[in-house]
């Protein structure tokens, strides 16, 4: 089966905090486009690289990530494009073995993906989706995801079928 895949960088964030419970808070920021989609893409993961680390908070870019499509998940699809403000959901953890302590595992525009991930409690964040990956997601929704028609629903009526007359 071929798998409609779009090359992507996630930008994680550091923010330092003045708490007593925590020192940081880290997060995704954003995504950034890293090259054109295609089927079957081969994409290879690379070391963290950072871009920024100061007083203020750290920037750190994690290459080598694909968006893919697959057809069971022409729902969640759906689901996130016609909200008013669409999503890249990113699933993160954190290891504190590791610099940074914290990396993506995968990025998905699913909104019920990323449900099931946060229902299993890992750390799932939204980011904002870019127009151009709206525009390669949307044709794939059209084509494979029909919504099934509303049918009358038939509500539990004890009374029907003259069950309780006299």
């Amino acid at each position: 089966m071929v798998i409609p895949r779009f090359p992507i960088h996630i930008v994680m964030r550091r923010t330092p905090l003045q708490s007593r419970w925590a020192s940081e808070k880290w997060e995704p920021l954003g995504i950034e486009i890293a090259g054109v989609p295609g089927d079957d893409l081969v994409v290879t993961p690379f070391p963290p690289v950072c871009l920024k680390d100061d007083a203020d908070g750290a920037l750190w870019r994690f290459a080598g990530f694909a968006l893919e499509l697959h057809r069971s998940e022409g729902e969640g699809y759906y689901l996130n494009l016609r909200e008013d403000v669409s999503n890249v959901f990113v699933m993160w953890r954190r290891d504190e073995a590791r610099v940074p302590p914290v990396f993506p595992v995968y990025a998905t525009v699913s909104y019920n993906e990323a449900a099931r991930s946060m229902d299993s409690g890992e750390s799932v964040d939204p980011v904002p989706l870019p127009a151009e990956i709206r525009a390669w997601v949307a044709p794939f929704i059209r084509e494979h995801y029909h919504p099934e028609p509303k049918g009358k629903q038939r509500r539990n009526d004890p009374f029907r079928d003259g069950a309780f007359k006299k």
